[in-house]
């Protein structure tokens, strides 16, 4: 157990933002996405026996932190929405205006999973792990929110 709970705490210093940033895109808020990651790890830590090392511990944690996400959105009755750019709309410095507005746009599962792919590096595997759907619906999740965001985004912005 000495093992995990090391591994749980350099998985916490290398993610920690990763974690709060895709959070917050659930939650809705940069300060609650912090209080899901703090819960999300404290419960891995507490629960650490549960992890039997048959797959991939960082997916796991992932798992609880949706979990504790999705909780804490009900009992707080937060949109799943990214509309506030101070709050949850932060995590994508490098994109620019119009792609974190397209990337708004997409249905929440949608932007989940691309969160999950493209922000957090999760495997096709990891992420259906985590939503308990398919590896095939991850990958089609994902091809329909490429083309979606094709189409949201002008044909113009995309070639320049």
């Amino acid at each position: 157990m000495k093992g995990n709970a090391t591994a749980l705490e350099q998985l916490y210093r290398d993610r920690y933002r990763d974690y709060r940033d895709i959070m917050a895109s659930v939650v809705g808020s940069h300060d609650l996405a912090r209080e899901v990651v703090q819960e999300a790890f404290a419960r891995a830590l507490r629960e650490q026996r549960k992890f039997r090392g048959e797959g991939n511990l960082e997916a796991w944690v992932w798992k609880i932190a949706l979990n504790v996400a999705l909780k804490m959105r009900r009992e707080f009755r937060r949109e799943w929405s990214l509309d506030d750019e101070s709050e949850a709309g932060g995590f994508e410095p490098a994109l620019d205006r119009d792609v974190r507005a397209a990337v708004r746009a997409l249905p929440p599962r949608r932007r989940l999973v691309v969160f999950l792919r493209y922000f957090a590096d999760l495997s096709y595997s990891e992420i259906a792990g985590i939503s308990g759907v398919s590896e095939g619906t991850v990958a089609a999740t994902l091809a329909q929110a490429r083309e979606e965001l094709r189409g949201l985004l002008d044909d113009e912005e995309v070639r320049s």
